[in-house]
């Protein structure tokens, strides 16, 4: 598929906080959310074009969605991983968490919730996906995958395996382009100011120093200009960065694991530590391949981005493109138009130095 062809556009209109956010599957046209958004009554003005058996309808539709509607586990036999040693057996329950992560923001989004802002991580998501609504294809293939993964725990508790460490294991960290110690150094510049590109000149280098590799996480070191930062750096596997410095943009659920040339997502991008500052972003993945970059070779997947930056009452477009490594989720390329501030940069890989460089 030639690269930008059938890109997904839309315009993402914000929903003003008095409304159930159900109320945004009747489609509500843009310009009605904006004359409620921008009215001075704000949410005592009334929706002419929503009839209050339809704002009930929506209620109850957005209950049912956050009701505890099991997903039942497909039934797997076991039979198959008990003949597996105990690597095998975790490097599968490995894999099969990253895609039910994955199933389970596909389940969120059809529901119409936020299982990360519940603070649900990889490690106990599982409780949480009971509770979800089983609808659709992606509830299917949760149903498929909670079921392997209960098989592969019982084939581990079977063989007496030791539960996993934390940490990736040596084999895999090996594969990866990066490696402890190593780091990253990105140049970083403001990309547009009203509609003027700046300076070629670099305003500031970004390092980030591998401190460890996870099973489900990378955690750096950060500095800029030479100067650590209190708070750590930390990004998935897939390369959503999840936690930032403050000042710093952070995208904690908006990529995927193992994109596919193609796929569609969804997501944010906010400031870290600013409330008022965020951008609702779709895009899709247009290449991917290998390439070879600040020296290494890496699995790259590029995704042409498209939303809005809401900031208070008013919106902001933004375009852009991501670039990261399939494999580690490394970010390999950032670049982000809009006209509002903290989202117009551009941050690029430049080198990877090796663990105990001078720098």
């Amino acid at each position: 598929m030639p690269a930008g062809s059938g890109r997904v556009r839309g315009t993402i209109t914000a929903v003003p906080h008095c409304l159930p956010a159900s109320v945004t599957a009747f489609a509500l046209s843009a310009s009605t959310m904006a004359k409620f958004a921008t009215s001075p009554q704000g949410c005592s003005r009334k929706l002419p074009q929503i009839s209050l058996s339809l704002l009930l309808l929506s209620i109850g539709i957005s209950g049912c969605a956050t009701r505890a509607a099991d997903v039942v586990p497909a039934p797997t036999s076991v039979a198959e991983f008990v003949q597996w040693d105990c690597e095998r057996i975790d490097a599968d329950a490995d894999r099969v968490q990253k895609r039910a992560a994955d199933m389970a923001y596909s389940v969120d989004e059809r529901a119409g919730n936020n299982i990360v802002a519940l603070g649900i991580g990889l490690a106990v998501f599982w409780p949480a996906l009971v509770a979800m609504r089983a609808a659709g294809p992606e509830a299917d293939e949760l149903a498929r995958l909670k079921g392997r993964f209960e098989a592969l725990r019982s084939a581990a508790a079977a063989k007496a395996c030791v539960a996993p460490g934390a940490e990736l294991p040596a084999a895999q960290a090996a594969a990866l382009p990066v490696a402890v110690g190593e780091r990253l150094v990105y140049e970083e510049r403001q990309q547009h100011r009203g509609g003027k590109a700046l300076s070629a000149a670099p305003q500031r280098e970004l390092v980030l120093e591998l401190l460890a590799l996870r099973r489900d996480q990378l955690e750096f070191g950060f500095d800029t200009a030479g100067v650590a930062a209190g708070a750590p750096w930390r990004q998935d596997r897939a390369g959503n960065v999840t936690q930032a410095p403050a000042g710093w943009l952070q995208w904690p659920q908006l990529l995927r694991h193992e994109l596919q040339l193609g796929q569609v997502l969804a997501g944010s991008m906010s400031i870290a530590d600013d409330a008022f500052q965020r951008a609702r972003l779709r895009g899709q993945v247009v290449a991917v391949g290998p390439q070879t970059l600040a020296g290494r070779r890496f699995d790259v997947a590029v995704i042409e981005l498209f939303g809005d930056v809401q900031q208070g009452d008013s919106t902001t477009r933004l375009e852009g493109v991501i670039v990261i490594d399939r494999a580690s989720g490394v970010l390999l390329r950032l670049d982000l138009r809009s006209a509002q501030r903290g989202f117009d940069l551009q941050r690029r890989l430049m080198r990877v130095d090796a663990a105990g460089a001078a720098r």
